[in-house]
């Protein structure tokens, strides 16, 4: 590599250039970008994204963004959609066009068929004068001043901030719609998040060697139930009812400062009279606030008659 160019320096300006770019995107978002949130958010039927080469690529992305985030949409390649494809556009369906120009004729062919269909086109360009402008139900203005790539030729900065105002879109459907994350967790129910969300106390809790021990167990005898248990506390049980939980923590303390008299300190001097309990049917996320809240790492599960089921862990909270 040429010790004279500085590779570092040339990918921070790109990286300067494309965020200046962003940021010259907010006093271009006028009435036409709201009226045409109004016009997404109102559409019966499906948000088809389309555009030709690398805006082409934009528009995919954001079709997979917006029907992640509770907007039904898919993309339509224009050349596709020229050849046999227009059949796949309905009169509840809103047309969005990505182009850079706001010229390129593989999409501007299309639009006939949506005029005489009545079927809304939001126009996204960067030409206010452009053909797509003018024959948009909403343009929406994505001007840049000049690309990121040093010749001012490669879609740099015009892309980038079509990629920004997609996810701009994107997120002030999702605040219309009130899409939360269990609505995310349902359209990503393979992920991680989706599991989270999804999951219960009864899919991670621990139910077998429970350990428990008796109240009025010293706390000699109670640490190495602790210990065997291998979960940092045990449940304090008089007969089928919890009677509280012991903690190591709680162990190590009563150590220190009662010193010799520690040994003969008994479970029920120590314990947590009333430890956190959720439902088998209590979701894993709302554990996870139990547990954050209390600074805590165990809750125990029980029915409705308060009888033990099982123990959750932080640990098991993180599928």
């Amino acid at each position: 590599m040429s010790s004279s160019i500085n590779v570092r320096e040339i990918a921070a300006q790109c990286l300067r250039d494309e965020a200046a770019a962003i940021t010259q995107l907010i006093p271009q978002l006028d009435e036409s970008f709201e009226r045409a949130v109004d016009l997404l958010f109102g559409c019966r039927g499906k948000v088809i994204v389309t555009g030709v080469g690398k805006s082409g690529h934009v528009g995919a992305k954001i079709a997979a963004t917006l029907s992640s985030t509770g907007t039904p949409a898919f993309y339509l390649n224009p050349l596709d959609a020229f050849h046999g494809d227009l059949g796949a556009i309905t009169a509840d369906d809103v047309v969005v066009a990505f182009s850079n120009s706001g010229q390129t004729d593989e999409l501007l062919r299309i639009v006939p068929f949506l005029h005489e269909h009545h079927i809304p086109l939001v126009g996204i360009s960067g030409n206010a004068d452009s053909l797509l402008a003018r024959h948009s139900t909403y343009h929406i203005l994505l001007h840049v001043s000049h690309e990121a790539c040093p010749l001012n030729l490669a879609p740099t900065s015009s892309t980038t901030v079509q990629l920004a105002f997609g996810d701009a879109l994107a997120i002030a459907l999702m605040e219309l719609r009130h899409f939360g994350a269990r609505d995310f967790a349902q359209y990503h129910p393979g992920g991680s998040l989706g599991k989270r969300l999804l999951s219960t106390a009864r899919d991670v809790m621990r139910t077998d060697d429970l350990p428990t021990v008796s109240p009025q167990l010293t706390l000699a005898e109670a640490i190495l139930v602790v210990s065997r248990g291998m979960m940092g506390m045990a449940v304090a049980m008089e007969g089928d009812r919890i009677a509280g939980i012991i903690t190591d923590g709680d162990v190590r303390r009563a150590m220190e400062r009662m010193h010799q008299d520690f040994y003969n300190v008994r479970v029920a001097d120590v314990m947590t009279r009333q430890p956190k309990c959720v439902t088998e049917s209590t979701k894993l996320t709302a554990i996870q606030t139990i547990l954050h809240e209390n600074n805590i790492h165990a809750v125990l599960v029980t029915d409705h008659d308060h009888h033990l089921l099982g123990v959750v862990e932080s640990l098991s909270c993180m599928i």
